[in-house]
Formats: C-alpha cells, sequence, structure tokens
C-alpha cells in the first residue's frame, strides 16, 4: 500500500534525531511514561508484554523498567528498530528486543503469546485498517492476557489545529467515513521536523472500540481526558507529558485510554 509506504520513509527521517532526544532524556532521569499510563497498567512486574508501534523504543524501555519480564517492540521503520536496539543495549538492558514489521501484517511473520498488547501516544492515525489491527492484537494476547491503548482522542482531531490554539473551535474534518489526511511535515516534537509525504487517518471512537469488540474482546474501561501527550500550542504542562488548554480545561476531550481483554 503506497501510503504505507510513504510513512515508513517519513518516519524514518525522524529515527536518529528521536534516538538522541530520548537518549539524553533517559540518561538525565527526565523520562517518564505519564501518570495516566502508570495508573492504568498498574502492576506490571514479571509479565510479558509487546509494544507497538515503538518507535525508537523509549517507551519500550521504561515498560521494562516496570519489571517485566520480557519487552518486544515493533515498528513499521527498520531504521526505528535500529535505533530502538541500539539505546536498549546503550542501558545493557536484557529482555528486550525490537522487530521491524507493518503491524497489520505482523500475524504472519511473529507468532508468540504476550500477557499484555500496549501501544500508546500517536498510533492508531498511522494505521488505515482498525479490522486487521485489532485481529492482530487477537493474534498476539495470552487468553488472560489484556490489551491498552492511550492515544489522542479522535474528536479533538475534527477542529482547526491552528485556531484551537487560538481558544476557537472550528470543525475543520470529516469525523465519520474521513479519508485520509495528507501531510508533506513529519515530526517536531523530539527534533526539527522533516520533510516527507504522509498519511494519516481519523477513526471514531466508536470504531476503536467496535474493532476490539468484534474480535472477542470485552471492554474494561474507556477513559477520556482533558489533557494532550505533547503541547499542541498556548498549552500549560499540568503534569510531567501532559498538556492542558485553560480556555478547554473540563470541556474537550483531547485523549482517551482503553482496556479490553479476553
Amino acid at each position: 500500500m503506497k501510503e504505507i509506504i510513504k510513512n515508513k520513509e517519513a518516519w524514518s527521517l525522524l529515527s536518529k534525531d528521536h534516538y538522541e532526544h530520548y537518549k539524553k532524556l533517559i540518561e538525565q532521569g527526565n523520562f517518564q511514561l505519564n501518570e495516566h499510563i502508570l495508573k492504568e497498567l498498574g502492576d506490571i512486574k514479571g509479565k510479558s508484554l509487546i509494544h507497538l508501534q515503538c518507535n525508537t523504543g523509549a517507551d519500550t524501555i521504561a515498560l521494562k523498567n516496570l519489571g517485566l519480564n520480557k519487552a518486544i517492540g515493533v515498528d513499521l521503520s527498520d531504521r526505528n528498530v535500529y535505533y530502538a536496539t541500539k539505546m536498549a543495549k546503550d542501558f545493557n538492558l536484557k529482555d528486550i528486543s525490537f522487530l521491524a514489521s507493518n503491524v497489520l501484517e505482523l500475524d504472519q511473520i511473529h507468532h508468540d503469546k504476550y500477557d499484555i498488547v500496549f501501544t500508546s501516544e500517536g498510533v492508531l492515525g498511522w494505521l488505515p485498517d482498525l479490522k486487521r489491527w485489532a485481529e492482530v492484537i487477537r493474534h498476539l494476547i495470552k487468553p488472560n492476557g489484556f490489551f491498552y491503548v492511550y492515544d489522542s482522542h479522535p474528536f479533538f482531531h475534527l477542529f482547526d489545529e491552528e485556531k484551537i490554539k487560538e481558544g476557537i473551535l472550528e470543525a475543520k474534518y470529516d469525523y465519520f467515513d474521513a479519508k485520509a489526511d495528507l501531510g508533506y511535515d513529519i515530526g517536531g516534537y523530539a527534533g526539527n521536523p522533516k520533510k516527507g509525504e504522509n498519511y494519516w487517518w481519523n477513526h471514531t471512537l466508536s470504531d476503536i472500540i467496535n474493532s476490539l469488540i468484534n474480535v472477542g474482546f470485552k471492554i474494561e474501561f474507556l477513559h477520556e481526558y482533558d489533557t494532550l501527550f505533547w503541547d499542541n500550542g498556548n498549552m500549560k504542562e499540568v503534569s510531567r507529558g501532559l498538556y492542558q488548554y485553560d480556555a478547554f480545561k473540563g470541556k474537550l476531550p483531547l485523549s482517551y485510554s482503553i482496556k479490553a481483554s479476553l
């Protein structure tokens, strides 16, 4: 699929910058998962986990350091996987590995099962097919395991991304049956943005939930938050790695999380 190929090329442009940025934060002791993820995952000591769309592995490393018995990160970009592997070696971590694969095709090449399937922070919009996504998660999970996702809220992505910074909510994008949004810039949150053709799909919240239900998952919870995991402009950091608009505090969902089990 052309769009997936272009996304792989675009994300690979960011790999070295992301590796250097997150390695420095880890070395300084300034990197950790946000408070929502930490609270909602709970005690994961001794568990096995697969992290889908892991980028250059910083979150995978943070998860491993919570006491996981085994962690593996998967990313579309082989450059991301190269730098994730390098970062794990930099910190002398054991029982952590990384695999390059299109998540939607992962079940064709990887057959291990895990206690936890995890994905977070800017992930689902890069996937065109939630039906296949849910099937892959179902393939990866142990009978008593669970799936967890934390991501930006689909409703937030309806609005003009520049006007919302000024406290103006103006619907710019489709919510239902949204087509791929074509962009030519990528990155900027962990290094300088790069020029690269890329495609992003906004999925409705119901499509996300129903894709999981349709392959046999039970939804344990759906939580919604008025905070975002990056500074979208004119936002205030209210917790480490979480940002809020003063104008929309308590008024607009910016992120969500789902936990689902078999």
